[in-house]
Protein backbone atom coordinates (compact mmCIF):
# COMPACT_ATOMS: atom_id res chain seq x y z
CA UNK A 1 0.00 0.00 0.00
CA UNK A 2 0.91 3.04 -0.90
CA UNK A 3 0.80 4.92 2.93
CA UNK A 4 2.81 2.08 4.15
CA UNK A 5 5.21 2.82 1.40
CA UNK A 6 5.68 6.27 2.53
CA UNK A 7 5.78 5.32 6.21
CA UNK A 8 8.72 3.07 5.14
CA UNK A 9 10.65 5.86 3.79
CA UNK A 10 10.01 8.73 5.61
CA UNK A 11 13.07 11.14 6.21
CA UNK A 12 13.14 11.64 9.71
CA UNK A 13 15.32 14.92 9.22
CA UNK A 14 12.73 16.91 6.95
CA UNK A 15 9.28 15.93 8.83
CA UNK A 16 8.41 18.63 6.31
CA UNK A 17 8.44 16.85 3.42
CA UNK A 18 6.15 14.28 4.99
CA UNK A 19 3.00 13.83 2.63
CA UNK A 20 0.20 14.82 4.15
CA UNK A 21 -1.33 11.94 4.70
CA UNK A 22 1.41 10.48 7.35
CA UNK A 23 1.26 14.02 8.93
CA UNK A 24 -2.53 13.65 9.77
CA UNK A 25 -1.54 10.67 10.92
CA UNK A 26 1.29 10.84 13.28
CA UNK A 27 -0.97 14.34 14.27
CA UNK A 28 -3.71 12.15 15.27
CA UNK A 29 -1.61 9.40 17.21
CA UNK A 30 0.04 12.24 19.16
CA UNK A 31 -3.58 13.80 19.80
CA UNK A 32 -4.34 10.16 20.84
CA UNK A 33 -1.56 9.55 23.22
CA UNK A 34 -2.29 12.85 24.60
CA UNK A 35 -5.68 12.12 25.51
CA UNK A 36 -4.40 8.73 27.07
CA UNK A 37 -1.87 10.21 29.27
CA UNK A 38 -4.62 12.66 30.99
CA UNK A 39 -6.97 10.17 31.02
CA UNK A 40 -4.56 8.21 33.42
CA UNK A 41 -3.50 10.73 35.61
CA UNK A 42 -6.57 13.15 36.21
CA UNK A 43 -9.48 10.73 34.72
CA UNK A 44 -8.40 7.96 36.77
CA UNK A 45 -7.79 9.76 40.06
CA UNK A 46 -11.54 11.43 39.47
CA UNK A 47 -13.00 7.98 39.34
CA UNK A 48 -11.40 7.11 42.34
CA UNK A 49 -13.37 10.00 44.04
CA UNK A 50 -15.92 9.22 42.49
CA UNK A 51 -16.00 5.46 43.73
CA UNK A 52 -15.16 6.97 47.45
CA UNK A 53 -18.14 9.42 47.03
CA UNK A 54 -20.73 6.77 46.11
CA UNK A 55 -19.57 4.85 49.31
CA UNK A 56 -20.13 7.90 51.03
CA UNK A 57 -23.13 8.52 49.72
CA UNK A 58 -25.08 4.77 50.48
CA UNK A 59 -23.56 4.72 53.83
CA UNK A 60 -25.58 8.28 54.39
CA UNK A 61 -28.46 6.91 52.45
CA UNK A 62 -28.29 3.94 55.40
CA UNK A 63 -27.85 6.59 57.87
CA UNK A 64 -30.83 8.75 56.82
CA UNK A 65 -33.48 5.63 56.61
CA UNK A 66 -32.08 4.50 60.08
CA UNK A 67 -32.59 8.32 61.19
CA UNK A 68 -35.96 8.41 59.60
CA UNK A 69 -37.47 5.34 60.78
CA UNK A 70 -36.23 6.35 64.85
CA UNK A 71 -38.20 9.81 63.83
CA UNK A 72 -40.82 8.03 62.91
CA UNK A 73 -41.23 6.21 65.97
CA UNK A 74 -40.13 8.93 68.28
CA UNK A 75 -43.13 9.94 69.85
CA UNK A 76 -44.16 6.63 70.53
CA UNK A 77 -41.21 6.00 72.13
CA UNK A 78 -41.20 9.38 73.79
CA UNK A 79 -44.53 8.29 75.17
CA UNK A 80 -43.82 4.45 76.30
CA UNK A 81 -40.54 6.63 78.05
CA UNK A 82 -43.08 8.47 79.68
CA UNK A 83 -45.40 6.09 80.92
CA UNK A 84 -42.32 4.11 82.41
CA UNK A 85 -41.49 7.14 84.35
CA UNK A 86 -44.63 7.20 85.68
CA UNK A 87 -44.88 3.72 86.52
CA UNK A 88 -42.00 3.99 88.31
CA UNK A 89 -42.36 6.86 90.42
CA UNK A 90 -45.55 5.37 91.22
CA UNK A 91 -43.79 2.45 92.53
CA UNK A 92 -41.50 4.75 94.54
CA UNK A 93 -44.41 5.96 96.09
CA UNK A 94 -45.24 2.85 97.82
CA UNK A 95 -41.77 3.17 99.68
CA UNK A 96 -41.89 5.38 102.85
CA UNK A 97 -42.17 9.52 102.85
CA UNK A 98 -39.99 11.94 104.93
CA UNK A 99 -42.07 11.83 107.69
CA UNK A 100 -42.65 7.91 107.80
CA UNK A 101 -38.97 7.26 108.24
CA UNK A 102 -38.15 7.58 111.94
CA UNK A 103 -41.27 5.77 112.23
CA UNK A 104 -40.25 2.79 110.23
CA UNK A 105 -36.80 2.84 111.70
CA UNK A 106 -37.81 1.95 115.31
CA UNK A 107 -40.35 -0.34 113.54
CA UNK A 108 -37.70 -1.96 112.12
CA UNK A 109 -35.48 -2.23 115.13
CA UNK A 110 -38.79 -3.44 117.13
CA UNK A 111 -38.90 -6.43 114.47
CA UNK A 112 -35.24 -7.19 115.39
CA UNK A 113 -36.35 -7.37 118.77
CA UNK A 114 -39.35 -9.38 118.40
CA UNK A 115 -37.67 -12.15 116.21
CA UNK A 116 -35.49 -12.15 119.24
CA UNK A 117 -32.51 -10.88 117.58
CA UNK A 118 -29.92 -9.05 120.34
CA UNK A 119 -29.26 -5.95 118.86
CA UNK A 120 -25.37 -4.48 119.75
CA UNK A 121 -25.47 -1.72 116.98
CA UNK A 122 -27.82 0.12 115.18
CA UNK A 123 -27.21 3.25 114.05
CA UNK A 124 -28.89 5.71 110.65
CA UNK A 125 -26.79 7.24 109.05
CA UNK A 126 -27.08 10.21 106.89
CA UNK A 127 -29.66 10.59 103.68
CA UNK A 128 -27.69 10.32 99.84
CA UNK A 129 -30.90 12.10 97.80
CA UNK A 130 -31.12 10.62 94.16
CA UNK A 131 -33.45 11.56 91.38
CA UNK A 132 -36.44 10.27 92.75
CA UNK A 133 -35.86 8.78 96.32
CA UNK A 134 -33.00 9.27 98.93
CA UNK A 135 -31.10 5.82 100.48
CA UNK A 136 -30.07 5.63 104.21
CA UNK A 137 -27.72 3.70 105.25
CA UNK A 138 -27.82 1.86 108.98
CA UNK A 139 -24.53 0.50 110.45
CA UNK A 140 -25.69 -2.43 112.59
CA UNK A 141 -24.41 -5.49 114.64
CA UNK A 142 -26.83 -8.25 115.52
CA UNK A 143 -26.56 -11.74 116.93
CA UNK A 144 -28.99 -14.78 117.13
CA UNK A 145 -29.97 -17.90 115.39
CA UNK A 146 -30.83 -18.84 111.37
CA UNK A 147 -34.26 -18.99 112.45
CA UNK A 148 -34.39 -15.67 114.05
CA UNK A 149 -33.16 -13.65 111.07
CA UNK A 150 -35.53 -15.32 108.96
CA UNK A 151 -37.97 -14.16 111.44
CA UNK A 152 -36.32 -10.73 111.30
CA UNK A 153 -37.09 -10.91 107.44
CA UNK A 154 -40.07 -12.25 107.08
CA UNK A 155 -41.52 -9.39 109.91
CA UNK A 156 -39.63 -6.18 107.84
CA UNK A 157 -41.44 -7.79 104.68
CA UNK A 158 -44.94 -7.76 106.58
CA UNK A 159 -44.35 -4.07 107.74
CA UNK A 160 -47.30 -1.26 106.37
CA UNK A 161 -45.04 0.21 104.70
CA UNK A 162 -42.77 -1.63 101.56
CA UNK A 163 -39.55 -1.60 103.17
CA UNK A 164 -36.65 -2.21 100.84
CA UNK A 165 -33.00 -3.26 102.37
CA UNK A 166 -30.08 -3.79 100.33
CA UNK A 167 -26.80 -5.04 102.41
CA UNK A 168 -23.56 -3.48 101.86
CA UNK A 169 -20.22 -5.24 103.47
CA UNK A 170 -22.32 -7.17 105.40
CA UNK A 171 -21.12 -10.27 106.75
CA UNK A 172 -22.70 -13.40 108.72
CA UNK A 173 -20.23 -14.95 111.46
CA UNK A 174 -20.66 -17.54 113.91
CA UNK A 175 -19.94 -16.09 117.18
CA UNK A 176 -17.21 -16.38 119.06
CA UNK A 177 -17.96 -19.14 121.84
CA UNK A 178 -18.15 -18.10 125.30
CA UNK A 179 -16.40 -20.61 127.58
CA UNK A 180 -19.39 -22.16 130.26
CA UNK A 181 -22.15 -20.57 127.83
CA UNK A 182 -24.33 -22.85 126.34
CA UNK A 183 -26.48 -20.45 124.87
CA UNK A 184 -23.78 -19.35 122.59
CA UNK A 185 -24.29 -22.26 120.73
CA UNK A 186 -25.51 -21.70 117.09
CA UNK A 187 -25.41 -18.00 117.74
CA UNK A 188 -24.70 -15.86 114.80
CA UNK A 189 -23.32 -12.25 114.27
CA UNK A 190 -24.21 -10.11 111.25
CA UNK A 191 -22.19 -6.83 110.99
CA UNK A 192 -22.03 -3.51 108.48
CA UNK A 193 -24.31 -1.48 107.07
CA UNK A 194 -27.52 -1.81 105.23
CA UNK A 195 -29.66 0.60 103.16
CA UNK A 196 -33.46 1.37 103.32
CA UNK A 197 -34.97 3.60 100.78
CA UNK A 198 -37.46 6.27 100.93
CA UNK A 199 -39.21 8.42 98.10
CA UNK A 200 -38.91 12.18 97.47
CA UNK A 201 -41.89 14.41 97.18
CA UNK A 202 -41.45 16.52 94.13
CA UNK A 203 -40.13 19.68 95.36
CA UNK A 204 -37.23 17.45 97.08
CA UNK A 205 -36.84 15.62 94.20
CA UNK A 206 -36.15 18.29 91.71
CA UNK A 207 -33.86 19.67 94.00
CA UNK A 208 -32.02 17.11 93.86
CA UNK A 209 -32.09 16.45 89.94
CA UNK A 210 -30.49 19.88 90.14
CA UNK A 211 -28.07 19.09 92.81
CA UNK A 212 -27.08 15.78 90.88
CA UNK A 213 -26.99 17.77 87.31
CA UNK A 214 -24.62 20.21 89.25
CA UNK A 215 -22.29 17.95 90.57
CA UNK A 216 -21.92 16.26 86.81
CA UNK A 217 -21.04 19.71 85.57
CA UNK A 218 -18.56 19.88 88.20
CA UNK A 219 -16.29 16.65 87.21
Amino acid sequence: MKFLDDIRNLDRNNIGGWPQSVKIFFTVLMFAVVLLIGWYFFVSDQQDSLTSLASKEEGLKQEFSTKQAKSVNLEALQQQLDEMQDMLRQLLRQLPSKTEMPELLVDISQTALSAGLETELFQPGPETPKDFYAEKPITLRMTGTYHQFGTFISGVASLPRVVILTLHDVSLTPKAPIKGDATSSGQLVLQGTVKTYRYLDDEESAAASKSNAKAGRQK
